[in-house]
């Protein structure tokens, strides 16, 4: 039996409802039942049939509304690996660094490029770093005091799921000085990112060695499961950028949010219209049952 969870970034009516219903069935799909989880915002549909098909029959049936198809019994996710950038905070912080150094739209543009993948995420990792050699390192702090905000729906997705038992982890192709601080304010139980190497005080333009990029996502995904004695199967991984896609893909629900059309195309489920909250009603959660 499978599972599709119609969340609305604004409303979602009965009349949407039954628009999907019909969808299913022309997907070859047999529904077996609708339920609310929260009134005019989240519905689940329950049918046997195509998973993939019945996923491309519903995407964007409804405007501003996200689907996610899943197998039912397994919707309550045992662990959460999560990117940071774009993903759990709302920026890029090396281009906001790099604002403060005057030199945003060039280091932006490779940034975009990377997450796209267009670019060796480590060396276009290398190029702009190297680019920010002599920032005065003070600038880390207030770049975060200033420029850091956590991503709608962050929080509660985080501390519900630890709530209920699952471990959550931040692994971040950014940098220490601010997945660290990020990871403790919104609760995950561990991050992982790269450090920004400082000499007298002003960033030496490089990054220490091993660079966390996209087989370190996958890889600490893999080994924290298989520390926990839990299935890949049974995680969540998200993220928005082509780094994230092995990661993605490794888990049992994988999720592009708001992502790069690569990553977007990847992933088994879509998020691009709701924000993070949109993972809870996913796994089942009513908003009763959020840890805020």
């Amino acid at each position: 039996m499978f599972i599709a969870t119609l969340i609305a970034s604004e409303r979602l009516s009965a009349g949407d409802i039954s628009a999907a219903l019909d969808h299913v069935r022309s997907a070859g799909g047999r529904p077996v039942g609708s339920d609310w989880l929260e009134d005019g915002i989240a519905c689940d549909i329950r049918f046997d049939g195509d998973a993939v098909a019945v996923r491309a029959a519903l995407e964007d049936v409804v405007a501003g509304v996200d689907v996610i198809v899943q197998v039912e019994a397994e919707r309550r996710r045992k662990m959460l690996v999560a990117d940071m950038d774009s993903t759990m905070i709302t920026i890029e912080c090396i281009d906001e660094l790099a604002d403060y150094a005057g030199i945003k739209p060039q280091i932006a543009e490779i940034t975009e490029r990377a997450m796209r993948g267009e670019l060796d995420f480590e060396g276009a990792l290398d190029a702009r770093v190297a680019l920010l050699k002599g920032l005065d390192a003070s600038v880390i702090d207030r770049c975060h005091a200033e420029r850091v905000v956590i991503m709608g729906g962050a929080r509660e997705l985080v501390r519900t799921m630890r709530a209920n038992g699952a471990d959550c982890y931040l692994v971040s192709g950014g940098f220490t000085a601010f997945a660290d601080r990020v990871g403790e304010e919104i609760g995950f139980t561990r991050a992982l990112s790269n450090i920004l190497e400082i000499v007298d005080g002003k960033l030496a333009g490089t990054v220490a060695r091993p660079i966390v990029g996209a087989s370190t996502k996958r890889e600490t995904l893999l080994a924290e499961a298989a520390a926990h004695g839990i299935a890949p199967e049974a995680c969540l991984a998200v993220g928005d950028g082509a780094n994230d896609i092995p990661m993605i893909q490794a888990a049992g629900l994988g999720v592009a949010y708001h992502a790069k059309p690569k990553t977007a195309a990847a992933a088994g489920a879509r998020v691009d219209h709701c924000d993070l909250t949109a993972l809870l009603y996913a796994q089942g959660y009513a908003r009763r049952e959020w840890v805020i």
